[in-house]
């Protein structure tokens, strides 16, 4: 039986449902303690006594994967399908196998970032506020027919945003440049970022964070944005200049923003963005649904059992 370190938040809240399934698949789950990610100097205290990680979004560096090798750790799976805080080029030094668990959740988080345009279009998140403090607003949204929204990639999770907006009457302009054409969705619209971002109603950023697109969404850009955009992002905290955010949203250039991600997690207590008025926060919670963290679960379980 080989012994498992899980350090995912999502599979840690099913955690009981996975136990005999990795059991059958010889592997023993350890869950960690761990409220979004364990540091590198807690991995690197805690690895080396495992056989096996199912990671999160912790920083799975070169140091950590090092330091793990030392002791028993000889496989890893990263839970999900983001991967830019894994050092996949270390792993293969290493010779240690590694691999993710991609096209798991276009659906669960492409439900979230259309709920997060719904919302900030109608401005619920004021109607709920008001309503707890004791009044009655009813301020005016716009209506999504015929708005024009921008999606940054066109991954699963993307294509899943792009259909499901849409469907709601919107017109779809996707950015993306690792992917030709209408990637199969009729009347998709294509621009190179940030060509047009000046005639869009909302930006929805759904795509893989990378060193080429760090802060994509900065000063500059939202300076050519139209006045009042909107902004989601369901993807990588990094891919957004959050002091320019907050700045633009200060100044009423971005009429209000939707992040279920942010550039540390969890956003600390100090951070401006906790005062945003216009803001819907979220907890990198996305893809959290019973049947994906099962179905990823089962996948992640297989994938690192398939190493032995």
């Amino acid at each position: 039986m080989k012994d498992v370190l899980v350090t995912c938040p999502p599979m840690l809240g099913q955690i009981d449902l996975f136990y005999d399934y990795a059991a059958e698949r010889g592997l023993k789950l350890h869950p960690a303690q761990v409220t979004q990610i364990l540091s590198e100097d807690e991995l690197c205290e805690q690895l080396p006594n495992y056989d096996g990680w199912i990671i999160g979004d912790d920083p799975a560096t070169r140091r950590v994967f090092e330091t793990a090798q030392k002791g028993r750790l000889s496989a890893a799976v990263k839970w999900g399908i983001g991967v830019d805080n894994v050092d996949f080029e270390a792993c293969k030094d290493l010779g240690i196998p590694i691999i993710n668990t991609p096209m798991m959740f276009g659906s669960e988080v492409a439900d979230v970032a259309v709920g997060f345009v719904i919302g900030l279009a109608r401005e619920l998140f004021l109607i709920d506020r008001g309503v707890r403090a004791g009044n009655w607003p009813k301020p005016a949204g716009i209506s999504l027919i015929n708005r024009r929204v921008g999606v940054i990639g066109l991954g699963d999770i993307g294509r899943n945003v792009a259909t499901r907006l849409q469907a709601l009457g919107m017109t779809v302009v996707a950015y993306d440049p690792g992917v030709e054409g209408d990637a199969g969705i009729p009347g998709l619209e294509r621009a190179a970022w940030p060509e047009a971002v000046e005639d869009l109603d909302f930006l929805v950023f759904t795509c893989a964070l990378n060193k080429h697109n760090f802060h994509m969404l900065d000063a500059d850009v939202l300076s050519k944005c139209k006045a009042g955009v909107r902004v989601v992002n369901v993807a990588r905290g990094p891919l957004i200049d959050e002091a320019a955010l907050v700045s633009a949203l200060q100044s009423g250039h971005v009429h209000s923003a939707a992040l279920d991600v942010f550039e540390v997690e969890p956003l600390p207590m100090d951070s401006p963005i906790r005062g945003m008025e216009r803001c819907i926060l979220g907890t990198h919670n996305g893809s959290n649904t019973v049947d994906a963290v099962i179905r990823a679960t089962h996948t992640a379980i297989d994938r690192l059992a398939g190493f032995y």
